[in-house]
């Protein structure tokens, strides 16, 4: 294989991963450092990045070259990284989660592979601000978190959540949405709809009270929306 096909291997792949809502061309170049119109040249041809250039992208991505010409990595027979098969989402601190666009390495604690059809299912429904956000983040639930929630939720269960989905229209009418949302610099897990100015946060259990939030001035509910949680994977 030449490096003329692994290049063009690899524009391939971020246009498959802009597709699918995963990435966007503006977070690619706030990843690697490159201009937004440098990524879009090369994205359509225009322009072939740089041996360094492709390196940034490469690590940025979490690509290997052993997977972008389509052979497992030493000592394993399945790669380790993002794959037309399989993509890694970070689980990260919840901090993070609430007010980062981007996630920085020293927020992610490791990551969980999940296939990518089980993603390509979940359609997006975002606000013109999220599409720079990196979509799918993981996160671990406290005992906290799990208590207005059970037995949906578990302390210690990890759940996906698409910060490309910060709409309060139903995904799966008449199913109510499970969001995580902000509440001060904290993660909170519930179902929320919209009353008068207010989101009401709705709990799973019956026996737990119903809270109502005030949506401050200058914000929008779905600014108050980290992302919808479209996976739950727990012990049993």
């Amino acid at each position: 294989m030449t490096f003329s096909q692994l290049h063009e291997r690899l524009r391939l792949e971020m246009w498959r991963r802009i597709q699918r809502g995963v990435v966007t061309g503006k977070l690619l170049a706030a990843q690697t450092g490159l201009r937004p119109s440098h990524i879009s040249n090369f994205l359509h041809r225009k322009r072939k990045l740089s041996l360094a250039a492709l390196d940034r992208l490469l690590a940025a991505q979490q690509i290997t070259i052993q997977e972008l010409a389509g052979f497992p990595p030493e000592g394993d027979d399945q790669p380790d990284g993002n794959t037309a098969d399989t993509l890694r989402i970070p689980l990260i601190v919840q901090t993070a989660a609430v007010a980062l666009p981007l996630i920085p390495a020293r927020s992610i604690q490791s990551y969980i592979a999940l296939p990518s059809a089980e993603l390509d299912r979940f359609a997006p429904h975002y606000s013109t601000g999220r599409r720079s956000w990196e979509r799918f983040i993981a996160v671990r639930v406290t005992g906290d978190q799990a208590t207005a929630m059970e037995p949906l939720l578990q302390e210690l269960s990890i759940v996906i959540v698409d910060r490309h989905y910060n709409s309060l229209v139903p995904f799966a009418p008449p199913h109510p949405n499970l969001y995580a949302l902000r509440v001060g610099n904290r993660l909170l897990l519930r179902y929320v709809t919209f009353d008068s100015d207010r989101l009401l946060l709705c709990p799973h259990r019956l026996d737990f009270p119903l809270e109502a939030m005030e949506i401050p001035p200058n914000d929008l509910p779905s600014d108050l929306l980290i992302g919808r949680v479209c996976l739950c994977i727990s012990e049993v």
